[in-house]
């Protein structure tokens, strides 16, 4: 699965005040499959994920659970 993080200005806001990390992802990828590759890559538990297709790319806005902190995950993945 390709999954991407997104690294805008916005995302980092989302990072901050919303516990939720944006990807950029394959446009055949479910919500649950994705679901279970980000709970398995980071240690996490999601709690809910919007998608949004945008000039023909697929972007993934995945809430982490309150005992999770996206700030850390976005800092494993260099975003902070």
């Amino acid at each position: 699965m390709n999954i991407k993080p997104v690294a805008t200005e916005k995302a980092i806001m989302k990072v901050e005040l919303d516990n939720v990390l944006t990807f950029s992802i394959d446009q055949k990828v479910t919500k649950q499959e994705l679901k279970k590759e980000v709970e398995s890559l980071f240690n996490v538990k999601v709690e809910k994920i919007r998608t949004n297709i945008r000039n023909n790319q697929k972007i993934a806005y995945v809430k982490l659970n309150k005992k999770y902190l996206a700030i850390d995950v976005a800092t494993k993945l260099g975003l902070m």
